[in-house]
């Protein structure tokens, strides 16, 4: 997977990250984000896509979450929150990209922005969530 994808998830997850905190308009930290030439190394369009279609598509992707995690999904860590709504926006509207990549980079991310432990839960959540959206790619890979 290309650094830039990669950088546009991470600076996705900062901004929505902020979203969630502040409840600024998605204008505005897109905004302050071009002009601090943090999306200077990120490919600008995955960041645009993952940054408004989580919120476009929030309720869809909360209630997947719903099915699997042990607490409401607004009670779940601000930073774990974000990184599992990102992935799972991925793994609904980016069939392109393989669910293991989805995977990884959540678990990458969590170990880099998260709590201590909060890859494992991310992977445990991350995990099922795949296996019930993407069971015929698991499947399929499975067999191969």
């Amino acid at each position: 997977m290309s650094q830039a994808r990669t950088n546009a998830r991470r600076n996705a997850l900062q901004a929505l990250y902020q979203w969630q905190m502040t409840g600024q308009s998605l204008t505005v930290i897109e905004l302050q984000f071009e002009q601090d030439e943090r999306l200077k190394h990120a490919q600008r369009s995955y960041f645009s896509e993952l940054f408004h279609g989580v919120p476009r598509n929030l309720k869809a992707i909360d209630q997947e979450l719903a099915a699997f995690v042990d607490r409401p999904v607004e009670k779940i860590d601000p930073v774990e929150r974000a990184i599992l709504r990102i992935a799972v926006y991925e793994l609904i509207h980016r069939l392109d990209v393989p669910s293991r990549v989805i995977l990884n980079e959540g678990i990458n991310l969590a170990k880099y922005f998260g709590a201590e432990e909060s890859h494992k839960y991310i992977n445990g959540i991350l995990d099922k969530v795949a296996r019930q959206l993407r069971a015929g790619e698991i499947t399929a890979r499975h067999n191969s």
